[in-house]
């Protein structure tokens, strides 16, 4: 190879590792590119100014829970206006100006209104489910629906808008606080939970929505979204379901869920979970091995999926304890340990890490109090918001809590609606990072926040 196109080869190798590395970067789904709370985000700031760190921008959005995703310089957020329906929202995130929208009628209230999943971006589409079960395929050129199908009563769960919802299970009621699934693109596959009575995970061609499978109804209805796991190296879509019965009716407990997602088979089951409200996903803890939390007090589950010699796999129960948990979303993993934030209607634990073994390392308690907030790892530290008003840089360590920066940064509201009001600067939907910029929904703006270099 003569010197002159070696150099070309050269150039273009490095120009192609430099795109690579920005998409790398990206923030496409929930929870981030491996659905675990993880960033490959570099260069993070170290230390802080002494008013934090530098905001970029705020645009004003509505009330709710529901977090953005970042793909290519865009930012998506599925917004909500509860007396219209249901908005994707399209934001550059080099500056927060609003590139286009895309609504749909859905109109209804539940309590802790308004928006509450996240989307998910693949190639020229964004996908996302609406409150009320809206699945929408919208292409992000034309800005217009490719697809739309509605994940609850296409399943035989009855309509929530404006009715009188209840718990889910086999009677089809529309769940207390709404459907709040985050889709999960799998090859060509959009895997989705129903949870109806006819359904309980669903997979449809992500191009033309045409169901390729769905499973039965695993059982009582909660707010889990389904996520990717490892066990031999093959993956499981992995779903829990809630506990629920009493009052009458028959205890039934609630379980995490093995399928293969090409088929939609049901590999293996584990009935040894109880949370009657379930919300973060399972987490691959590797080595087979899966962790699930609960908030209400109910802690952590950790169990090992096994597969024999006749090819049936089987779980068995490691640990259990009520020590560590989370009420919203599943842990950060760092070196062998765990950190989640362990607030509930009644507990404050705080920041809390616990060992492989279930073991509890430390617990920051109210000081500083962390409540349903979020929180991402990058470059070896986590940054975390507290559910209220600061975000925090730490680093994380198993001998104690050792934060480095923290900062007041979710103190002023760009939403006239009064139930921004009620809810205050309440920021329990997931964050997002991408090209050093951090964003933050709160009731009433979202918030982008410069920590990296």
């Amino acid at each position: 190879m003569k010197l002159t196109q070696r150099l070309k080869t050269i150039a273009l190798l490095l120009m192609l590792g430099c795109i690579t590395s920005s998409y790398a970067q990206d923030w496409p789904q929930f929870l981030g590119p491996n659905r675990n709370n993880t960033s490959p985000q570099k260069n993070l700031l170290r230390s802080w100014p002494e008013q934090g760190p530098e905001v970029l921008w705020r645009v004003g959005v509505g009330i709710g829970y529901g977090g953005p995703v970042i793909e290519d310089g865009k930012v998506y957020l599925l917004d909500r206006d509860d007396k219209v329906g249901d908005i994707m929202r399209c934001f550059d995130l080099s500056n927060g100006k609003e590139l286009w929208s895309f609504g749909y009628d859905a109109p209804g209230t539940v309590q802790f209104p308004g928006s509450r999943s996240v989307p998910a971006v693949d190639g020229n589409f964004v996908y996302s489910c609406g409150a009320y079960g809206d699945l929408y395929c919208i292409d992000i050129n034309t800005h217009k629906p490719v697809w739309n199908v509605n994940i609850w009563t296409d399943f035989g769960g009855q309509p929530g808008n404006g009715s009188d919802g209840g718990s889910g299970g086999g009677t089809g009621r529309f769940p207390t606080w709404a459907i709040s699934q985050c889709p999960l693109v799998y090859g060509d596959l959009l895997i989705i939970a129903s949870q109806a009575p006819d359904a309980g995970v669903v997979a449809y061609d992500k191009l033309t929505g045409d169901i390729k499978w769905k499973t039965p109804s695993l059982g009582e209805v909660g707010y889990v979204s389904p996520v990717i796991v490892k066990i031999d190296g093959e993956d499981h879509v992995v779903m829990v379901t809630a506990s629920g019965g009493g009052r009458g009716r028959p205890v039934v407990p609630g379980k995490i869920v093995g399928i293969d997602p090409g088929s939609g088979k049901v590999l293996w089951e584990n009935a040894d979970w109880r949370c009657g409200i379930p919300i973060p996903s399972a987490f691959d803890a590797g080595e087979n091995r899966i962790l699930v939390l609960g908030g209400y007090d109910l802690g952590a589950l950790m169990i090992k999926v096994e597969k024999g010699n006749g090819g049936s796999y089987g779980t068995t129960t490691l640990f259990k304890t009520e020590e560590f948990g989370d009420q919203t979303k599943p842990p950060i993993l760092y070196k062998g340990y765990f950190y989640s934030q362990y607030g509930t209607n009644s507990r404050r634990d705080g920041l809390c890490c616990m060992n492989m073994d279930g073991e509890i390392m430390w617990k920051t308690k109210r000081d500083p109090d962390f409540n349903k907030g979020s929180m991402i790892l990058a470059d070896g530290l986590i940054l975390a918001t507290d559910g209220a008003t600061s975000l925090y840089l730490i680093q994380p360590d198993p001998s104690g809590f050792k934060p480095l920066a923290s900062a007041e940064i979710l103190t002023a509201r760009e939403n006239d609606d009064p139930g921004a009001a009620r809810y205050g600067t309440q920021n329990w939907g997931p964050i997002a990072l991408s090209e050093g910029k951090l964003l933050i929904r709160d009731q009433g703006q979202l918030l982008c926040v410069r920590v990296a270099e």
